[in-house]
């Protein structure tokens, strides 16, 4: 589930339980570390591929989209990645559980099951693959991850949108306006729910209004720990009364990236995808 953004002040987002943030709001001046990757919906847009595969999983250029989006945070030094699964997560478990061969040439010695490498360079990737049930919402997804993220700030984006986002830039711009939230807005074709922004703040936030002039929400969020008390339970889509009174508490910033962004929720999606790969160059390849 995805959200757009209109420039200007329009009319309230709909009633939703009024939810109270701590106070005081103080953001942390902790380092980073940790990337949320929502990584558990059914996909079921794409069911071409996602009968067999969880979406993320679904290749572009020969490896799971998944990669890709670890890549683009790992070309800026961020290598910990919080997976949160839910439909059929013991593929990407498996994937991970297999990385190593899986990007290696091998000689196998079937008697000893000895499994020699050859060559080829790997990611130093730390990669926490949690269960966050079958049919939990996103916020509860994030909610499950509470443990692991220590109270600490954190990265977090959906598993099926690539970008050349620049992330330092987009951490230098958290942490600059002092908020709990931010959230990276981009302007593809309209079909999503819309915040409306005023001055760089989140001002409103409504589910999928009928309009063509806005730019949408891509993930790549950065959050404060204090989003977490936001987030009721497993039922709580992080896109609906999370973001909407986040923002009307002014604790939700948009940060605008006027790059290449790319969402796969459709065949079409991930053909597009995979021809940019293969022209050679494609606009998210951030990385060496």
């Amino acid at each position: 589930m995805r959200v757009s953004y209109e420039s200007s002040v329009g009319q309230r987002a709909r009633a939703t339980p009024q939810i109270v943030a701590p106070l005081p709001v103080q953001t942390s001046s902790a380092r980073i570390v940790k990337t949320i990757i929502l990584a558990g919906g059914l996909g079921s847009r794409l069911q071409e591929f996602t009968t067999l595969v969880p979406k993320p999983m679904v290749e572009v250029g020969g490896r799971p989209l998944l990669w890709h989006i670890m890549k683009i945070y790992t070309q800026f030094g961020y290598g910990e990645f919080c997976i949160a699964l839910g439909y059929k997560g013991q593929v990407i478990k498996d994937y991970f559980v297999n990385y190593h061969c899986l990007n290696h040439n091998l000689t196998v010695r079937t008697k000893t099951r000895e499994v020699i490498a050859h060559n080829g360079d790997i990611e130093d990737w730390h990669v926490h693959l949690i269960d966050t049930g079958l049919d939990t919402q996103t916020g509860g997804r994030v909610k499950r991850l509470a443990p692991i993220l220590r109270n600490e700030p954190f990265m977090l984006t959906y598993g099926d949108g690539v970008a050349n986002v620049n992330i330092e830039q987009l951490i230098r711009f958290h942490r600059d306006h002092g908020k709990l939230a931010t959230v990276t807005v981009v302007r593809p074709p309209g079909r999503f729910g819309m915040v409306r922004v005023n001055g760089g703040e989140v001002a409103t936030f409504v589910e999928k209004p009928q309009t063509s002039e806005h730019t949408v929400g891509g993930g790549f969020f950065v959050l404060e720990p204090q989003v977490l008390d936001y987030i009721d339970n497993d039922t709580t889509a992080f896109e609906e009364s999370p973001l909407e009174q986040l923002a009307r508490d002014g604790q939700l910033m948009a940060y605008r990236h006027d790059g290449f962004w790319q969402c796969m929720d459709t065949f079409r999606d991930q053909t597009l995808l995979n021809e940019l790969w293969r022209d050679g160059d494609p606009p998210w390849r951030v990385w060496c």
